[in-house]
């Protein structure tokens, strides 16, 4: 049971992430592998203000929501000067730059050797200790990101982003200053992305540089176009079958020498034919 409840929590992270991401990729067309650098300055600003400083979660989680709003505004301006695949480089370079401060900025982030001892959330003396409690309260973040994707999406901010994603320089014919909305929406991805990271810091109780990679990102991005660009069911889907395929793959018996590459290329495998079969994802709008 408790092998489950963990997928579970895991599952519930990344639909967040997914969720996140989706606004960007999937609503605005933006292809962003930033995604690691904002989740990652969720669960370090969480990890140094609660173990350095004895904040509480709540507090902490939200001053990473700020500094993710803050950075992200900054670096999407950048990136705003850039289309198409500029910006996917652009964001490559601002991921690998904020994964060599985590790694190097040993004063605040202890570099390789991480953050160890990260404190479960507290709330008005109710300390989610177990895992059961703490599924709990990730699934109440899921719910509630969802519930924010799903209303931006269908309101008339979400559809000038599919306008955007769609033909920008028609969008703005009609008066509509495109950059802002890029930018806002950018933003927000970000600062979800940046609860993903908190929960995640706060229930492994440890954190490196190495779980805030380039590769994650892409495993982000992998996640949003598995399960369907634009749709929020999809994100879901995606996620969680990205966490819990490889899981799967466990019980198949393969030989103990090479069960971790067979696992591994079965799972590439089944992505690839899926990509050929079904460009638009398990339950998507629109190619990428």
């Amino acid at each position: 049971m408790e092998y489950l409840i963990h997928l579970a929590i895991l599952s519930s992270i990344f639909v967040i992430l997914s969720l996140s991401l989706n606004l960007v990729l999937g609503y605005t067309g933006l292809i962003s592998l930033a995604h690691a650098s904002f989740f990652g300055i969720g669960a370090y600003t969480v990890a140094i203000l609660t173990t350095g400083f004895h904040f509480n979660f709540f507090l902490a989680l939200l001053i990473g929501m700020l500094i993710s709003a803050v950075v992200s505004l900054g670096i999407g301006v950048v990136l705003s000067k850039f289309r198409g695949d500029f910006v996917a480089i652009g964001s490559v370079g601002f991921c690998i730059i904020v994964w060599s401060i985590f790694l190097n900025a040993e004063v605040l982030t202890r570099g390789p050797l991480g953050i160890p001892g990260i404190p479960r959330p507290e709330f008005f003396g109710f300390t989610f200790s177990t895992n059961y409690s703490f599924l709990l309260l990730t699934l109440l973040f899921a719910f509630l990101v969802y519930l924010v994707v799903r209303y931006v999406a269908h309101s008339s901010f979400g559809r000038v982003l599919k306008g955007i994603r769609e033909d920008e320089d028609a969008l703005q014919v009609f008066g509509y200053r495109a950059l802002h909305y890029k930018l806002a929406v950018f933003v927000l991805g970000a600062v979800l992305a940046s609860v993903a990271g908190a929960l995640f810091a706060s229930y492994i109780k440890f954190i490196d540089p190495s779980t805030f990679t380039l590769n994650d990102s892409i495993f982000f991005l992998s996640a949003v176009i598995l399960g369907g660009l634009a749709s929020n069911k999809g994100a879901v889907i995606g996620a969680v079958v990205l966490i819990l395929l490889p899981e799967a793959l466990r019980f198949v018996g393969f030989p103990p020498d090479i069960a971790a590459q067979t696992r591994q290329a079965i799972y590439g495998l089944m992505l690839v034919v899926l990509m050929l079969y079904r460009p638009q994802g398990l339950s998507g709008e629109y190619k990428l």
